[in-house]
């Protein structure tokens, strides 16, 4: 089965490996999955054991058993290598020395990998993933401690009738006997769990131009923010995936009410979760960005671009974005494949989940837009995230 081409070098994928060892070193095993890095189908699936070795070696003989398998699907394949072995990634890209002979005999035979895909057109790049984000990979290599062995080549299917029967001369040579057709199973689409994020209509200080967090004046919404709010009850409607189990709010009145026109419309409960509030803003909440300004010339600055930054009494950009993106994966645990939850929140939070999946820095993510009553779609594929929309304010 050939792979399509786009751009520059061959198809573009996703691996994700992993390994591991009860005992370190102990009962070892590895676990690989490839996937398509734009649609987000997982195309193989690789795990085996290893007998008794240690967890490095058990990474390694995973992320070797992934780019075989990528190979296959495309030798010159562009592949991004996603690992949350820090050792690994670091070696494979040079950037650390590799001092343990089975490690270095494992980094060559990868390094020899790598050398045939460039040679062939294609590209290897390295990311390192937090363990919680390496999730498929992580259970595979469990499945290979647990000493099961799996080869699964799912880009292999075929729609029935692609493979034709070939016509075979009999023993005697005098006539053709068509073989039995071979059918496989077409393959089924992904299916995403679909995150609608919504921010939450006008304020009077919205309109106003003042900074208004967690923890402040907290106000309502204004008679037009309450029209934004039904408006994007409507719009929210048609991006629909499946099912909605509830919808989800954040603490704060203006996004509760937002939020609840949502569950109303959809028929759901809502669910407040403080954890996706708005960030704190301290002593600084309520006032405009002018007066700011007068307080601290390089605050508002600071604010955007510096992590550990607060204002007075207020809650750091590090900080927040722990809380909303701790908010963010109970969340994903608890939505299954074709459900849709939508989030009522406010506009710092969209942004940390969007340059979270987009893996942005933190003044670029002050880049994507948000305004008031928009709405973004977030689909969340087994090894991929989709940004479907953004920003969208169609309904208003």
């Amino acid at each position: 089965m050939s792979a399509d081409r786009t751009g520059s070098g061959g198809r573009a994928l996703r691996l994700e490996a992993d390994g591991g060892s009860r005992g370190n070193p102990g009962v070892a095993g590895y676990g690989a999955a490839v996937f398509d890095a734009v649609t987000g189908e997982t195309l193989a699936e690789r795990a085996a054991p290893l007998g008794k070795a240690s967890n490095n070696v058990a990474e390694y003989s995973g992320l070797i058993a992934g780019l075989e398998a990528a190979m296959e699907i495309d030798p010159a394949a562009r592949i991004d290598v996603a690992m949350d072995s820090k050792l690994v990634i670091e070696q494979m890209a040079g950037r650390w020395k590799i001092k343990h002979e089975d490690m270095r005999r494992l980094a060559l035979q990868a390094q020899d990998l790598v050398r045939r895909i460039r040679e062939s057109g294609g590209d290897v790049t390295w990311t390192w993933i937090p363990r919680e984000r390496n999730k498929r990979a992580d259970k595979l290599s469990n499945d290979g401690m647990d000493g099961e062995v799996i080869t699964s080549d799912y880009w292999r299917s075929a729609p029935a009738g692609e493979q034709m029967s070939l016509l075979m001369p009999d023993e005697d040579g005098e006539r053709a006997v068509p073989e039995p057709p071979v059918v496989v199973p077409a393959r089924t689409p992904p299916t995403p769990r679909r995150i609608v994020l919504l921010r939450h209509g006008v304020t009077d200080l919205t309109v106003q131009g003042r900074l208004d967090g967690r923890g402040g004046i907290d106000p309502e919404l204004n008679p037009e923010g309450q029209r934004q709010a039904f408006a994007a009850a409507q719009g929210v409607r048609e991006q629909i995936l499946g099912d909605v189990p509830y919808v989800v709010t954040s603490s704060l009145s203006r996004a509760k009410a937002t939020g609840g026109a949502v569950a109303q419309a959809l028929g759901v409960p809502a669910r407040v979760d403080a954890d996706w509030d708005e960030q704190s803003f301290g002593a600084w909440d309520g006032l405009s960005f002018s007066r700011i300004r007068d307080l601290a010339p390089d605050g508002l600055t600071s604010l955007r671009s510096d992590p550990d930054f607060c204002a007075p009494g207020g809650e750091s950009h590090r900080d927040f974005i722990a809380r909303v993106l701790a908010a963010y994966q109970r969340l994903l645990a608890e939505v299954e494949e074709g459900q849709t939850v939508v989030v009522a929140t406010h506009r710092k939070p969209i942004m940390a989940v969007l340059a979270h999946v987009l893996d942005l820095d933190m003044a670029t993510g002050w880049r994507l837009g948000c305004g008031p009553a928009s709405f973004t779609v977030v689909d969340v594929f087994t090894g991929a995230v989709t940004i479907e929309r953004l920003n969208d304010q169609h309904h208003l």
